[in-house]
């Protein structure tokens, strides 16, 4: 390691030789170069929603998974991101179940963007019901 002079006469400190850091794509299933990673990640952030409403209600995952239409295993496998089993659209009618609008919209891609995306959009989750 070698150290730098700054300017005035101040001793510039050793650069760290540790791991290096790659800015994020903002979709960590893309970055792990993982197939159908837009899905991936529309799935993960449909069941965090899933989760935190059924969190909110103050329900366990066996007073819950009734209200869902799924047998407690299956939200338990949800609540720990095993997807595998779990299509948009069967979480999409778990949200549904929940009191949620789940809505499907298609629309051009800006032009500034050379490729369209699939996203998901959530707004004002998780009230505790009245």
């Amino acid at each position: 390691m070698t150290t730098e002079r700054a300017p005035r006469g101040r001793r510039r400190l050793p650069r760290p030789s540790g791991p290096t850091v790659t800015l994020s794509s903002g979709n960590v299933f893309e970055d792990l170069g993982l197939p159908d990673a837009e899905e991936l990640a529309v799935k993960a952030d449909l069941a965090r929603v899933i989760r935190k409403l059924v969190e909110a209600e103050g329900l366990s995952q066996r007073e819950a998974a009734p209200l869902v239409g799924v047998a407690q295993p299956d939200l338990s496998n949800l609540y720990r991101g095993r997807l595998d089993g779990f299509s948009i659209e069967r979480l999409s009618r778990m949200l549904t179940a929940l009191g949620q609008d789940v809505r499907i919209v298609v629309q051009p891609k800006p032009r500034a963007r050379k490729v369209a995306t699939v996203r998901t959009l959530v707004r004002g989750t998780a009230r505790k019901s009245a």
